[in-house]
C-alpha cells in the first residue's frame, strides 16, 4: 500500500501525516507513507483543497484533517475492498 499526505507542510498537513502513521499502527499495516509538497503534484490530483490523503493513487479524502479512527475505517474498507474478487457488475464477483 502507498500513501500519499498532498500538502504544504502546514499544521493541519503535519497533523494529518500524524494521524495517518498512528492508524497504520493500530492497525498493524505496513505502507509507504509519502508527502507530497510539490504544487504541480499536487494539482495533478484534482483535489481543491488540502490537506489530502491519497492511498494507491485514489484520493480518498481532502481539505479535512482526519483523526486516526477516520482513517482507520477509510484503510479497512479500502483493504476489503482490494482483497475482494470484483466482477463487471455491483455483486462484488457474487454473479
Amino acid at each position: 500500500m502507498k500513501i500519499k499526505i498532498l500538502g504544504t507542510g502546514c499544521p493541519n498537513c503535519q497533523k494529518l501525516e500524524k494521524n495517518t502513521m498512528q492508524a497504520l499502527s493500530d492497525l498493524k499495516l505496513e505502507a509507504k507513507v509519502e508527502k507530497v509538497t510539490d504544487i504541480e503534484k499536487i494539482m495533478s490530483y484534482g483535489v481543491m483543497s488540502l490537506p489530502a490523503i491519497v492511498v494507491d493513487e485514489k484520493v480518498l479524502s481532502y481539505g479535512t484533517v482526519l483523526s486516526a479512527e477516520e482513517i482507520k475505517k477509510l484503510l479497512t474498507d479500502k483493504k476489503e475492498i482490494s482483497d475482494s474478487s470484483v466482477g463487471c457488475c455491483s455483486c462484488n464477483g457474487k454473479c
